[in-house]
């Protein structure tokens, strides 16, 4: 599980695809992210949660 700015994101791993994904959970809209690795899919739920965000605002 990750934690930013009060959201959680949850991860998987994708063997097949070698990708590491995830969605923003406990909110109404549909909010994902992938990597190729830990950092890369991190800094994407961080950018994703900025992103959902902004577009709320």
């Amino acid at each position: 599980m990750l934690s930013y700015k009060g959201y959680t994101g949850q991860l998987e791993i994708d063997e097949e695809a070698g990708i590491i994904f995830g969605r923003v959970l406990d909110i109404r809209d549909v909010v994902t992210f992938q990597g190729d690795t830990v950092a890369e899919a991190k800094q994407a739920f961080q950018d994703s949660v900025d992103d959902y965000l902004e577009f709320c605002r």
